[in-house]
């Protein structure tokens, strides 16, 4: 991975140097090299997430011109390697703002992809004496952290924003940087859901060691029957993990409710009560799987608020403090509930 403690060494991204505003000018390949693909399949897993970004600055993509397009974007790697891979052919300027290796989406709502970094970042970089224009293009999701007008007075650069998706930008500048209503759309379907599943199983940590740790209490004691009372507990448990992280984005758009945390009880309950009927489990241990599934599945499908469209910022947090009791008590239900059948059985 390319960091920003890096800076010693030329990141392999960059091929070579061009002069503008009597400046050096890193030049970036559009081509994503094994090292990029495997760099972008960590974090997607959240491994190294926070470290995966670049330095902030100006770039240029092919051989840009004074009257070449000034492109907008996040120092996060992964979004600043979508954003080159789609230039490839064209010639371009492109301008990354320091978001502290955050999306511009996230880090519009944070303000780190905001109004001020991007008026210091036009004048740190002088972007006037690099281009003979005054626009630059910003990503229409980075729209909610930037007020357009107070930019274009502070460094003399008009904000146009192109459109949702990366993509779309060859289209959008071949049209003279006019979109089409499809390239407004923000899309979250099947792939778009599922690319976030892997981080969210890795988040999910805490819930396999508890259900590891409390399947092992419950099958005690460690004689004759321990295993099979173990697995009884223990696979519908992380079976309830893997749903939430996996099964409940997967499933979003068709699951009854708006809220999430309804959501995912939905879809814990009847997690738990299928693997209720395939254990053969008798109606007290399945009641066990229910009131421990049900807010394991809920809490987990709570992370994908922030990953979506469905959800805004403030309804959120109301969604948080309405659902954190319910699941808490519910669970505790639960574990009350498999202490005493378990006491019932010895």
């Amino acid at each position: 991975m390319e960091t920003t403690t890096q800076r010693g060494k030329t990141p392999k991204y960059v091929t070579g140097e061009t002069t503008a505003g009597g400046g050096s000018v890193p030049v970036i390949s559009t081509r994503l090299s094994f090292r990029d693909v495997v760099g972008g399949v960590k974090v997607r897993c959240d491994i190294g997430r926070m470290r995966y970004t670049v330095p902030p600055g100006l770039y240029a993509v092919g051989t840009p011109t004074p009257e070449s397009p000034v492109l907008v974007t996040a120092n996060y790697k992964l979004t600043f390697d979508k954003v080159r891979k789609e230039l490839t052919g064209l010639s371009a300027w492109l301008l990354v703002l320091d978001t502290k290796g955050i999306n511009v989406w996230c880090a519009a709502g944070k303000g780190t992809f905001g109004t001020r970094e991007l008026e210091r970042r036009i004048l740190a970089v002088r972007l006037d004496r690099v281009v003979t224009h005054r626009t630059v293009i910003l990503p229409q999701l980075g729209a909610s952290g930037v007020i357009a007008h107070e930019v274009e007075q502070a460094s003399g650069f008009r904000v146009k924003y192109g459109p949702v998706r990366a993509s779309d930008l060859p289209a959008y500048l071949a049209a003279g940087m006019k979109k089409t209503e499809a390239m407004r759309l923000v899309w979250f379907r099947f792939a778009d859901r599922m690319a976030i599943a892997p981080a969210e199983l890795m988040h999910a940590w805490p819930f396999m060691i508890a259900a590891l740790a409390g399947s092992g209490v419950f099958a005690l004691p460690a004689a004759v029957g321990f295993i099979p009372r173990f697995l009884d507990l223990f696979i519908p448990l992380m079976g309830a993990v893997i749903i939430g992280a996996v099964g409940f984005p997967a499933l979003l758009p068709y699951l009854p409710f708006r809220a999430f945390s309804l959501k995912g009880a939905v879809l814990g309950a009847a997690w738990a009560i299928l693997a209720a009927l395939v254990v053969g489990a008798s109606f007290p241990v399945a009641g066990v799987l229910v009131l421990l599934s049900t807010p394991i599945v809920s809490f987990i499908a709570m992370n994908f608020t922030g990953s979506s469209t469905f959800t805004c910022q403030p309804g959120a947090a109301l969604e948080v403090r309405r659902g954190i009791i319910p699941m808490a008590v519910t669970e505790a239900a639960g574990i009350g509930l498999a202490v005493t059948v378990r006491l019932l059985a010895l």
